[in-house]
């Protein structure tokens, strides 16, 4: 573990006078609502929540699974999920103004699906509420099931994120027993299967004691899935309980990263020290990407109509 954070390692301050920070809280508050940005102690709660931008986590706050990087509540038998969430979700983000929105959630391997109905139902509510509302849901494995997976990935949603979260070598160091280098590829895999037009994204956190050419295959290996969107960020230890941080990686390596993964053909890389896999997900960048993609589909498809007649 290095002694401290280098110099050029420093988080904002969130703020909290009358700021859209105090909003946000206080609707999630209001609705019983959880956020994995205050579950996870995420270092970019203020940036994001100031800016608008928040990330609901669904199905309660106690994760199934004691993945050694995470700071979430963990148990064996958590509460039953609260059949109300989806349609309190909806009523929050279409209130919000916000026009992107991440739903995450736990660990759910106590439920037959693994959640992805209380997802999917989520995601049609949001849909119904707010039709112009982009929606992201970064999920767990679903412990592999293609049909949990196909359930969600047909649901509406605009981006399907699963994350990988480490190389190879360090998945069985890294995360929980039930998780796996190969299962979550497959996860991404088969939500691509399932509906092709759906973006797909996965995140890595380094720091973690992998090497160079570990990184460079692990993205390999996940442009192959077909995954459309990749963030790299730096691991920081949530507690002395969980896995010591290796090392900082500088900024110019990141930078670095995000060069070698836009020559493999990703349509984006966002790579840097406090990126998260959430991370101002609502940024232009996406939001872009995802609705220029629709439009062309959409005018792919009229003149395929108007030929055929």
């Amino acid at each position: 573990m290095p002694a401290q954070r280098p110099a050029w390692f420093r988080v904002p301050s969130p703020g909290y006078d009358k700021t859209k920070f105090n909003d946000l809280k206080q609707s999630l508050s209001e609705l019983k609502l959880h956020t994995v940005c205050e579950e996870a102690q995420c270092p970019n709660i203020g940036e994001c929540w100031n800016g608008g931008t928040g990330t609901i986590m669904l199905l309660g706050d106690t994760c199934t699974r004691g993945c050694k990087f995470c700071a979430v509540n963990t148990s064996a038998t958590p509460p039953k999920p609260d059949p109300f969430e989806p349609f309190h979700t909806a009523q929050a983000v279409s209130r919000w103004g916000i026009n992107y929105v991440v739903l995450t959630s736990v660990d759910r391997d106590d439920l037959p699906d693994g959640g992805a109905g209380h997802f999917a139902l989520t995601v049609e509510l949001i849909k119904e509420a707010a039709p112009g509302m982009l929606v992201e849901c970064l999920v767990s494995d679903f412990r592999g099931d293609a049909a949990a997976v196909a359930r969600l990935a047909t649901s509406g949603l605009d981006v399907y994120a699963h994350n990988v979260e480490t190389v190879e070598r360090l998945q069985a160091h890294v995360r929980d027993r039930r998780a796996g280098y190969a299962q979550s590829l497959g996860v991404l895999r088969a939500a691509k299967a399932a509906r092709p037009s759906l973006y797909t994204k996965t995140s890595l956190m380094l720091g973690l004691g992998e090497t160079e050419a570990e990184v460079l295959q692990t993205m390999r290996d996940i442009r192959e899935a077909g995954v459309d969107v990749l963030t790299l960020g730096q691991y920081l230890r949530p507690t002395d309980h969980h896995l010591a941080v290796v090392e900082y990686v500088p900024p110019h390596k990141f930078d670095w990263y995000r060069e070698q993964g836009e020559a493999m053909g990703f349509k984006y890389v966002a790579s840097g020290p406090l990126v998260r896999s959430s991370y101002k997900a609502g940024e232009f960048y996406l939001e872009h990407m995802v609705r220029s993609g629709r439009a062309a589909q959409e005018q792919e498809g009229g003149s395929t109509a108007a030929a055929s007649a």
